[in-house]
Formats: C-alpha cells, structure tokens, sequence
C-alpha cells in the first residue's frame, strides 16, 4: 500500500480497541492537525489557484472528519481529551528539507502524502481487526478519503516540480519513514 515499505501489525488494532476513549481523541487531534496543515500549504501556494481549490477541499474535509470522531466521543460518552504531541509526526517533520522555497514546499507536500498513506494503512488495519462494527464502517470510509488525500499532495508535489526528482525524493521519504516506524504500533494512537 503505498510503497510503505514497513506494514502495521494487524497486533496494534487491538491495542486501540483496547482504549477506545483514548485512540477517538488521539484521531480527533489528528484531523484537526490535517485541516491546520491543508490551510498552512494555502498560505505558501496563493499563486496556484486550483492547487489552492484542491486544498482547500481537503481542509473542510479534514476539519469533517474532526466533527465526526467528536460526534462518536460524545455519543459514546467519552471525555474529549486535550490536544496528544504526535512523535511520529515530529520526527517526519525534521526530515522536510529547507532549502529552497521549491524544495521546501514539495517536501512539504510529501510530507503530508506520508502521514495521508501511514494513516489509511492505520485505518485498514483497524477496519480488518476490530470488532466494533460502527468503527469499522468510519474507519473503511475514512480510509479512502486518506488515500485521496495521499494521491492528491503526490500529484501536487510532482507539478510543482521536476516528477523524476519527486519521485527519487519520495523513495527516501519511504526509506525514512521505514526506519522511524519500526519504533511506533505499541500505542492508542493513530501513529504510535
């Protein structure tokens, strides 16, 4: 999936559904982060309007899927806890490269393309593991929106660059990711 060169271990499904309480806010965290970064790309690409169409889709869609899994903690009665820090998501953030504004901003794209794949291979594991047949159902849906979004940051990525170039870049994020990853599934979170 992906490319994704290190799979979930279907394991960690039951560790979420082992917290329910706890994996609902971690998500719920997680798209709101989604729609903040969808917005940021907006303020570095004002002179792309349909690029800027694009994202902002993804932003409303995003801050959705926020509404959604707060409308099941609430349902379900849960504490909608504060804001958890995204260790994984911390340590993609330092392999962005800062040089030039070009490279900048497509490594910003495949930043958000990497955690989009990371988070619809999360969601497939939950959606082939777990018992609770309402989470089932979110996650599969959530799951093809998050391989949209990851298509849609690839494809941004590769026109606002050179596609060989984007594509060598990519297989490095791939490699990156592989070696964080290896660290990560042994939590209730969506990336821990």
């Amino acid at each position: 999936m992906f490319k994704l060169r290190l799979l979930t271990d279907p394991r960690w499904a039951n560790i979420a559904e082992g917290n329910l309480e706890e994996i609902l806010t971690d998500h719920a965290w997680c798209e709101q982060k989604a729609t903040t970064n969808a917005i940021t790309l907006i303020t570095m690409l004002p002179e792309y309007p349909a690029i800027v169409t694009e994202l902002l889709k993804i932003a409303q869609e995003e801050l959705d899927h926020f509404q959604q899994v707060h409308e099941i903690i609430k349902k379900r009665g849960y504490t909608f806890g504060r804001e958890r820090k995204d260790d994984y998501v911390g340590q993609l953030m330092k392999f962005i490269v800062r040089g030039s504004r070009e490279d900048y901003i497509i490594d910003r794209m495949l930043f958000a393309a990497m955690i989009e794949a990371r988070s619809c291979e999360r969601f497939r594991v939950l959606t082939e593991n777990i018992k609770d047949e309402e989470l089932k159902t979110f996650y599969r849906d959530l799951m093809i929106s998050e391989a949209n979004h990851y298509t849609i940051f690839i494809t941004f990525a590769r026109e606002l660059g050179n596609t060989e170039k984007v594509n060598q870049r990519w297989e490095e994020w791939l490699d990156y990711e592989a070696e964080i990853i290896k660290s990560y599934g042994k939590k209730e979170t969506i990336h821990g």
